[in-house]
């Protein structure tokens, strides 16, 4: 990835954005901040000092083989043609597949096969290194009520192993609304509310309270004509969605559990955005903590502003909210859908740009998070540029590193060395940690493999420390 950034005393606001219908004009104001005074300890180049006392050698091993594979281009299409083929369809051919990837990238990846196993693993990587963990049980896309219900028990049980294990473990569970509502609902909710924000007079008689969920720059080009009304079948299908969120909602309030609801492709955002702004307002009582977190995907176009629109009406509204910030995963799928309908990706046309836009959403978010207000900030970053900036910032603003207000956080079996410079640093750090039986996980995994592809990759960083460490063990230094 590109390493040059946006300087950190720059963050972008906007100034002229309609909470409804497309704005004419969108104006960045720039505003300037001093340049930090003090830098933090955030140093990545020590290997010994960062792997040394919480990697065993049998670990550092698994995971500098795992993380090389997955840099190799043609083993990661091969891998990914072996778990899509005709192989998977023989039970004794995908046992053996299963198998293998169980060992490997599964077990570096994932956290167990069910609650109980992926708690344990909390604890241990807490116990050993100080990095909490973040919870979700790895099943998406969900394509009846029938397959929601059984998913919604199995994310009630993540509660319930997270309630388990000490708050000093632990910060948060994750659910994908795909999995607790059918795909095609989702796909008709958020047809009808893009066409409502074309169309401010079209009528919605099921909607809730929300907060904006579109801006200016929103993708519309989903939603080419008026869809059709939801039929009493499909809002009495999207009541129970309801019904299924604020159960995990209401047992995650009861057990004082953070809720991170995870984004998705745009084709199915803004119904995903509705739902968990209308359970931040149910649920988001506490001025402290909020329960309730959605998540922003900086390479979106649209980020920045549907950030601040989102922001102000929760402000508004006396609602504290909690907000996961990542770059995003879904851009090969954003840029074929796109121009499979004659538009424009979604996706900021740079990769400078996306840094720009993550950066900037960053500061804006913990300038508001150190100010007192009903908010609470997730950095989710594997770009060490980013971690030094976020670290730098909070230097800046004299940002109370252990209130909970701020929190870096990295996949699990990934970014290692930021996770562990930014905790030596003296910030809560988190690992996001899957779990399930390793036929759901697949997705997730090759999704990881190809997130590491190539030298340039994420985890280049990790691959070179891990084997300078293995040097020095070996050769006793």
């Amino acid at each position: 990835m590109a390493n040059r950034f946006l300087r950190p005393n720059l963050i972008h606001r906007f100034s002229t954005v309609s909470p409804v219908g497309p704005p004419t004009t969108v104006i960045p104001e720039i505003l300037s901040f001093d340049q930090p005074k003090q830098d933090v300890d955030l140093d990545l180049s020590d290997q010994a000092r960062l792997f040394a006392s919480v990697v065993p050698i049998s670990t550092l091993l698994r995971s500098t083989a795992v993380l090389h594979a997955t840099s190799i281009g043609p083993m990661v299409d091969l891998g990914s043609w072996l778990m899509s083929s005709k192989l998977m369809d023989t039970t004794v051919t995908r046992d053996l597949i299963l198998r293998v990837v169980k060992g490997t990238f599964y077990d570096h990846f994932c956290a167990g096969e069910d609650a109980a196993a992926a708690a344990r693993r909390v604890s241990s990587v807490y116990e050993s290194t100080g990095l909490k963990g973040m919870l979700v049980y790895g099943v998406e896309h969900a394509e009846d009520g029938g397959a929601c219900d059984e998913n919604i028990q199995k994310f009630i049980e993540t509660v319930d192993a997270a309630k388990t294990l000490p708050t000093s473990h632990l910060s948060s569970v994750v659910i994908k609304i795909t999995a607790i509502c059918p795909m095609n609902l989702l796909k008709r909710v958020s047809d009808l509310l893009r066409w409502q924000y074309k169309n401010p007079n079209f009528k919605l008689p099921w909607k809730l309270n929300s907060f904006p969920v579109f801006s200016g720059l929103s993708p519309l080009y989903h939603t080419t004509s008026e869809p059709e009304p939801l039929t009493v079948e499909e809002e009495r299908e999207l009541e129970k969605a309801h019904e299924r969120l604020k159960s995990v909602c209401k047992r995650c309030q009861e057990s004082n559990v953070p809720l991170l609801i995870d984004a998705e492709d745009t084709i199915l955002q803004p119904a995903i955005d509705y739902m968990a702004y209308w359970s931040a307002i149910m649920f988001n009582s506490d001025k402290d903590r909020p329960i309730v977190y959605n998540t922003i995907q900086a390479y979106l176009k649209d980020a920045g502003e549907r950030l601040h629109l989102s922001l102000r009406e929760s402000e508004k509204m006396n609602v504290p909210i909690g907000f996961k910030l990542v770059r995003g995963a879904y851009m090969s799928s954003e840029a074929r859908l796109a121009d499979s309908l004659g538009h424009k990706s979604p996706v900021h046309d740079t990769i400078q740009d996306t840094h720009n836009c993550y950066n900037e959403c960053m500061s804006f978010l913990m300038e508001k998070a150190s100010n007192g207000s009903g908010i609470a900030v997730i950095l989710a970053t594997h770009n060490t540029d980013s971690g030094k900036l976020g670290a730098r910032k909070a230097s800046e603003l004299g940002i109370d590193k252990e209130n909970g207000k701020i929190e870096f956080a990295q996949l699990y079996g990934m970014s290692d060395a930021l996770s562990f410079g930014l905790k030596r640093a003296g910030f809560n750090v988190s690992k996001y940690m899957p779990y399930g039986p390793v036929d759901t996980a697949v997705p997730y995994l090759i999704r990881r493999a190809y997130e590491n592809r190539g030298m340039m990759s994420t985890g280049a960083l990790d691959r070179q420390l891990m084997r300078k460490e293995l040097k020095r063990r070996v050769m006793g230094w």
